[in-house]
């Protein structure tokens, strides 16, 4: 009878759990689900919410400051996506209402990695939601 050495033996096992792994490499349907999911999950009370900021022509300028010194730094320059964060350009994000907008920033997703930004005042939760939703037109840059 033969035996093996125990580190030949593991290091066999480990091989065939990797390769009986789906192709991402993850076996749990929810991490695989889009991270943009989250948006759907807003309470209906959230969805219908419409952005107090919506006509101010200041609001997207001043939520690009904010956005420079809150959300940057995960989610890359002008939200295009960094090593953290996905892109805030997505489609996904470009259709979701402001409400949903407004409940991730006030609520985040923890599991995501994504930080509760309650403690930011409301007006300034809006402004980023104004910031987000002129990001493909020259309104966030310009004001105008």
């Amino acid at each position: 009878m033969k035996f093996y050495s125990c580190s030949l033996v593991c290091g066999l096992l480990l091989a065939l759990i990797a390769l009986a792994m789906p192709a991402q490499g993850k076996c749990d349907p929810k991490e695989s689900e889009s991270v943009y999911a989250e948006l759907e999950k807003a309470p209906a009370k959230y969805q219908q919410m419409r952005n107090p900021m919506a006509n101010d022509k200041d609001a997207p300028v001043a939520g690009g400051i904010l956005f420079e010194e809150h959300c940057e730094g995960c989610h890359g320059k002008e939200a295009i996506g960094g090593k953290k964060a996905p892109t805030l350009r997505a489609p996904e994000v470009r259709n979701a209402t402001p409400g949903a907008i407004f409940w991730i920033l006030s609520n985040g997703v923890v599991r995501k990695k994504m930080p509760v930004w309650s403690k930011l005042p409301e007006p300034e939760r809006w402004q980023l939601v104004s910031y987000l939703k002129a990001l493909n037109t020259e309104k966030a840059k310009s004001g105008k």
